[in-house]
């Protein structure tokens, strides 16, 4: 055992050598060269020893494995002796307990020659190095380690937002947000970067949020954040954000209640795609002529509730679960509906699949998926409604839906935008509708290349104001006005 007789004739190093030392040890503190492990191969160079870090359990942290007396590493590391010294066999061996938060490790360092002043001070000052860069290596892994479990926490509020769990997700954000989810309503923004600059993006919204917003990667799309929030005055806090940055663009939902955030997401990211074409970038979702709205809301209510009566036999949660799984299913592709709901896309392919069978459709039919959404999006938008029989005591079926002027007089403007363009567009996208929006079938139905039919279906986008090769709210529309003005044959459901 050491202490401060110990026996070894000291020779003072020279004021010179200590300071060079030193200097080097200093220099590894640096933010550049914070290592342990070059540390200890800075320490046996310069010992001219051989170094090894083990932690109380004999595990090698780093440098060379060197034997140690088990019962004399317990005593370091419980405390008993801060330092010990051992002579034999033609070895020196120095052994210095090393404390940081989690646990204790044991610096041993053994050499031929004996131990002079010089480097007794090199063994004591490598130690208190290598106990602070453990300390702060722990600090950093502690703060990554919160970080992490931060993210994760914002992104299952929003998974249950997506589903329409309000409660939940008010109870989970209220830890470490109070109060943000206390509103009825909120907005949805989606901020879209390159990949690569998200993170240096997302301190700063988080930064120009504070505690005002829920930020969220996206975990469907790599260069996406999605930031929920009820205060307004977010909206131009996100601008100016993104107007500092090049390559970035903003698009934000109208206001919608809590329950419906996948709707509000679904807005935002329609938004997004006029934002790229725009001066200042951005773009809120335009509140246009919706098909549902020139409908007569009585029976559009109660024609919804029969489509989706199937389900109502189903224990709440389930329901709940399959009708949330189906909006976002029909909005976006499978594997992005799994990220965003954090579930496998075989679950939400399972869960789609029983929905289909309950209401008797085929999702691989885009009529079919357009009057399921319209039942769906009339069920969300109507939900404090009373349900039950028309005005009227008449049940409507979809052909009653489909055949007021008023939605006569909208599809007939809204597609006879297309008899404009020679290449009989129009043609085109009924066909590839028809075909479940397959355009290699719609090329063999029509006799040209499946290229053509891309194009020109790429073309009727900005005629009609709407996205078609990414399905969703957009394409459900056009197919109804097709089936409004009889261009397509109505789907069949068993609930019709």
């Amino acid at each position: 055992m050491t202490g401060r007789t110990d026996g070894i004739r000291r020779t003072p190093a020279a004021a010179g050598e200590q300071r060079s030392w030193a200097r080097e040890l200093l220099d590894h503190l640096r933010p550049g060269g914070r290592d342990v492990r070059r540390v200890l191969d800075w320490l046996a160079a310069t010992a001219r020893a051989e170094v090894s870090l083990q932690d109380a359990d004999g595990t090698l942290v780093a440098g060379s494995g060197l034997t140690l007396d088990a019962t004399l590493v317990a005593d370091l590391c419980s405390g008993r002796i801060a330092s010990a010294a051992w002579e034999g066999e033609g070895r020196h061996l120095r052994l210095v307990r090393i404390a940081h938060p989690t646990r204790t490790c044991v610096l041993a360092v053994s050499r031929e020659a004996p131990y002079d002043r010089h480097t007794s001070d090199v063994v004591t000052h490598s130690a208190q190095v290598i106990e602070l860069l453990l300390t702060a290596h722990e600090t950093t892994e502690a703060g990554h380690r919160l970080q992490r479990a931060t993210s994760d926490l914002r992104l299952a509020i929003l998974q249950l937002l997506m589903v329409e769990d309000t409660v939940a997700a008010r109870r989970v954000a209220a830890g470490l947000w109070p109060g943000l989810l206390d509103a009825d309503t909120a907005c949805v923004y989606v901020v879209e970067c390159e990949p690569g600059r998200r993170e240096l993006l997302l301190e700063e919204c988080l930064d120009t949020t504070r505690e005002d917003a829920l930020v969220v990667r996206c975990p469907a799309v790599d260069g996406h954040l999605i930031v929920v929030s009820p205060r307004e005055a977010i909206s131009d806090a996100l601008r100016v954000l993104v107007g500092r940055h090049a390559d970035t663009f903003l698009g934000g939902s109208v206001r919608q209640s809590l329950a419906r955030t996948a709707t509000a997401y679904a807005q935002a990211v329609s938004a997004l795609a006029v934002a790229r074409f725009r001066a200042d970038k951005t773009a809120v979702y335009a509140e246009r002529t919706h098909p549902e709205r020139l409908m007569d809301p009585a029976a559009l209510r109660v024609w919804s509730a029969r489509v989706l009566r199937p389900l109502d036999a189903l224990a709440h949660h389930t329901r709940a679960e399959l009708l949330a799984t189906t909006r976002l299913g029909l909005e976006f592709t499978a594997v992005n509906t799994a990220k965003i709901l954090g579930v496998s896309r075989n679950t939400v392919r399972a869960r789609m699949e029983r929905v289909e069978t309950m209401l008797g459709v085929d999702f691989d039919d885009v009529t079919a998926r357009a009057v399921v959404h319209l039942a769906l999006h009339t069920q969300i938008n109507l939900q404090d409604a009373r349900t039950g029989t028309a005005a009227d005591g008449h049940t409507p079926g979809l052909a009653h839906l489909l055949s007021g002027p008023a939605l006569g007089a909208w599809a007939r403007e809204l597609l006879g935008r297309l008899d404009l363009d020679s290449r009989n567009v129009r043609r085109t996208v009924r066909t590839w509708i028809a075909a479940g929006g397959n355009a290699e079938r719609a090329a063999q139905s029509l006799g040209v290349h499946a290229q053509t039919v891309r194009e020109h279906v790429r073309s009727a986008e900005p005629v009609l104001e709407r996205q078609l090769l990414a399905a969703g709210t957009d394409l459900y529309e056009v197919a109804l006005a097709h089936l409004a003005v009889g261009d397509l044959e109505r789907p069949r459901l068993s609930g019709e």
